[in-house]
């Protein structure tokens, strides 16, 4: 019997993460959207040309949008038929997700972070986080206690290699 090669789970391919989110932000709920894309858009980020580090969303007339999203050019596009780098993108919920998150973003004073973005069945989505920003003071407690779990992960791995 042949080997299967080895499929995304559930048709997901990761396009781009923003791995600064966790460390910027301590982050909530998160919520599944889709997004308006052009053409070329989509062709770039079959190539992985983009950049959500700087990404963060919007709620303006009903609507949410994605500011500083990043897609880079596609490379066999022409200069006319192409598309703008850092244009504002409008993200798609369900009406009854963006009224949840306008009452916690009316009630708490919270950021919508985007933390990653991937192809699902072959459409675009964005994974949007509700997040506050974190202190310094929290980013180096957060530093420290990764720091020392690994240390002692190393003492863990180098006894059990001593023992063996």
């Amino acid at each position: 019997m042949a080997t299967k090669a080895k499929q995304p789970q559930d048709g997901i391919k990761v396009i781009a993460t923003n791995r600064a989110a966790r460390h910027n932000f301590v982050l909530g709920d998160t919520f599944e959207c889709g997004i308006v894309l052009r053409g070329s858009e989509v062709k770039s980020l079959r190539e992985a040309k983009t950049q959500i580090t700087e990404a963060f969303g919007q709620l303006s007339g009903g609507e949410m949008y994605l500011h500083n999203l990043h897609i880079g050019p596609y490379s066999h596009s022409q200069r006319a038929t192409g598309h703008e780098p850092l244009r504002v993108r409008k993200l798609l919920l369900h009406r009854r997700e963006l009224d949840r998150i306008r009452a916690k973003l009316q009630t708490e004073r919270l950021s919508l972070v985007p933390t990653r973005m991937y192809f699902k069945d072959g459409k675009v989505k964005v994974e949007i986080a509700l997040g506050t920003g974190k202190s310094k003071s929290d980013k180096r407690q957060d530093l420290a206690k990764r720091d020392a779990e690994r240390d002692i992960r190393r003492a863990m791995g180098r006894a059990a290699k001593g023992t063996e």
